[in-house]
């Protein structure tokens, strides 16, 4: 089975010098794949994690998945399945053992005619169903050793208002199937996550004045990092963690400074006396990226990361590029198509390559904001707004495919993931 699903990729351009993130994929085949629950057990919470691992296959772009709904049993006959073409089952049960609830996944391969997949998740919280669907997903992903999806089982973060002037910190998954309230009272805004475990956050709290706060999403501990008169926000936190870009507004002027974690050390990376705001690193973390208006309306600039470098303009399409986000050498911004004075305005999503002038659009339709990349450079979250509805958006990059999951009336300030 590993071998006749085996994925090959061609990397064509991807470490050369016109680096973009297409990558061409030569695909024995996309296997077929068919989802299920078992009718027995907490068949409710089984139903909910077998339509979320569906659309986890989905969204993952290696499978075909075929609804296979209630099982009687959880077993197969593998017969009719090859008659049908079916190379995958996957068969998902829900038990209760006192106050422990566990699911368990079957995976059969047809081909084989064998169980191959045979593995039982804990759920510590029934409210974390939604992350046992997204682990059977990477663990299926695996079994046909196709590109890794292990960003779906991380953690999003983000700032929602509740009323005027208040904002809570949410902890959700990317399909916003699962939602927790970790930071209330207040305004508490930009939250972005301080290291790669996802057990720390930094985000700005409006206290006497705009105060940058370090939270322990497992302890509860706040430690208060750097406060400003205007501005203050963590844009971007290295991979290791030991580093931010930090938005600070100490004279009521935006500019970004970097800060050292363990020394606390402050260093400030622009003067400019417009707006300089949403550092990100590019180039192995001795670069960044930022906003700026410095062409009389915010646009895209890079610069070393030393107040003395000198600073290029990046972008030289679009009326307004007022967000951003990097992964390495690879840039998602999003930019103003339309200038409609008394209505809504466009934004399309673009992603560009610090080594040459290549362009991509990722979007095409209504207000794009917030792009974000995954961890592993993948996958671009973003915030899309059309007249119908507002939704969390992720566009899969190396498929051309974009997925939409609605919010329900939640008005969002900002996310990381």
């Amino acid at each position: 089975m590993k071998k006749l699903f085996l994925y090959i990729f061609i990397i064509g351009s991807v470490f050369a010098a016109d680096a973009t993130l297409d990558i061409v994929k030569t695909i024995q085949k996309t296997p077929r794949i068919e989802v299920g629950y078992v009718n027995s057990g907490d068949y409710i919470t089984a139903k909910r994690i077998y339509k979320i691992l569906m659309g986890d296959l989905n969204v993952s772009g290696h499978f075909e998945p075929i609804d296979g709904s209630i099982y009687n049993k959880n077993s197969v006959d593998f017969a009719p399945y090859q008659d049908k073409k079916i190379e995958l089952v996957a068969i998902i049960q829900v038990t209760k053992d006192g106050g422990k609830i566990k699911a368990s996944l079957l995976l059969y391969d047809i081909n084989s005619s064998k169980l191959q997949i045979n593995k039982t998740y804990q759920i510590t919280d029934i409210a974390l169903y939604p992350f046992a669907a997204h682990k059977m997903a990477i663990d299926i992903n695996q079994y046909i050793n196709a590109p890794a999806i292990d960003w779906m089982n991380r953690y999003l973060v983000y700032s929602k208002y509740t009323t005027s002037g208040a904002a809570d910190i949410v902890l959700s998954d990317y399909t916003l199937s699962y939602n927790q309230t970790i930071v209330t009272g207040g305004l508490n805004i930009f939250p972005k996550w301080a290291d790669s475990a996802q057990k720390e956050i930094y985000y700005t709290k409006y206290l006497k004045r705009p105060t940058i706060i370090k939270y322990n999403i497992y302890s509860g501990a706040t430690e208060a990092i750097v406060e400003s008169d205007g501005m203050a926000a963590v844009s971007d936190v290295s991979q290791d963690g030991s580093k931010a870009l930090i938005t600070l507004a100490p004279k009521q002027q935006a500019d970004i400074y970097l800060y050292q974690v363990k020394s606390k050390q402050l260093t400030q990376l622009t003067k400019y006396s417009g707006i300089d705001v949403s550092g990100y690193f590019i180039k192995n973390e001795t670069e960044m990226v930022f906003v700026s208006d410095r062409s009389g309306y915010a646009n895209i600039y890079s610069k070393k990361l030393d107040i003395d470098a000198p600073v290029e303009q990046v972008v030289y399409h679009g009326k307004n590029n007022n967000s951003v986000s990097s992964f390495g050498d690879y840039v998602v911004y999003s930019s103003r198509e339309t200038d409609n004075e008394f209505g809504a305005n466009t934004f399309n999503i673009y992603l560009i390559s610090t080594k040459s002038d290549y362009i991509r659009r990722l979007t095409a339709v209504g207000n794009n904001q917030m792009p974000r990349f995954s961890k592993d450079g993948s996958s671009v979250m973003f915030l899309k707004h059309t007249p119908d509805q507002t939704a969390i958006g992720v566009i899969r990059l190396d498929y051309n495919k974009s997925y939409l999951f609605p919010l329900n009336k939640s008005n969002i300030q900002s996310f990381d993931w």
